[in-house]
């Protein structure tokens, strides 16, 4: 497993560059299995990445490593994207890595009636979201590009056509923060995450037009 301050979400990219002692034993043992070399990714709720003694989340997602390539004989650089979600049962001792024992985590009724439509309504929503935050960071001295978090690959490309994978990118772009998006993430299926979604947009574009005001 591997704890981060953010959370990655199925269809999603990690970019890593892992130099802790015992990351480095963990990529090695992923690449040592058979079939394709994955880990468990969860949200650091309480403390940092680096040292240990943090509290982590209960939920969390598959990263298959698609790209790793070793710096010198201290770093790794990888690319990872988020393949599905689990729950994770119980953290297990740091020994040699953070360890978990976990279960596959499906999504609630993945084909709910109406959901394309949804989607296309979320797309436009979060669209417009992006341009609020765009707006705030230009204008406002205070601001930062880095306020809100989004997936800068999914952020240049398109959300998929699959309706369940597309919940997941929205959750993605929406200019949010790592608390919301793992609450996104813990929603029970993409009919559900979406309506989140509208509700937790509703909460952002108030902030960031208060900002502008």
């Amino acid at each position: 497993m591997f704890p981060l301050g953010s959370v990655l979400l199925p269809g999603a990219i990690l970019p890593l560059h892992v130099f802790e002692p015992r990351y480095r034993d963990m990529v090695r043992d992923c690449l040592r299995v058979d079939g394709d070399p994955e880990f468990g990714q969860a949200l650091i709720t309480h403390g940092w990445e680096t040292g240990g003694g943090d509290e982590r989340a209960m939920v969390g997602t598959v990263a298959r490593m698609l790209q790793v390539e070793a710096l010198d004989e201290h770093r790794y650089a990888l690319i990872a994207v988020g393949t599905r979600r689990i729950r994770i049962n119980a953290w297990l001792p740091d020994d040699p890595y953070p360890l978990a024992d976990v279960d596959d985590w499906p999504d609630d009724d993945p084909d709910a009636p109406g959901l394309a439509e949804t989607v296309d309504a979320a797309l436009v929503r979060v669209r417009a979201a992006q341009a609020l935050a765009l707006d705030v960071a230009r204008r406002v001295d205070d601001s930062s590009p880095d306020a809100f978090d989004t997936d800068g690959d999914l952020e240049r490309g398109e959300i998929s056509d699959d309706p369940l994978l597309a919940s997941y990118h929205l959750a993605a772009l929406a200019p949010i923060g790592p608390a919301d998006r793992f609450r996104l993430l813990s929603a029970p299926g993409p009919a559900a995450r979406l309506a989140l979604l509208d509700e937790i947009l509703d909460d952002v574009e108030a902030m960031l037009r208060f900002r502008l005001s």
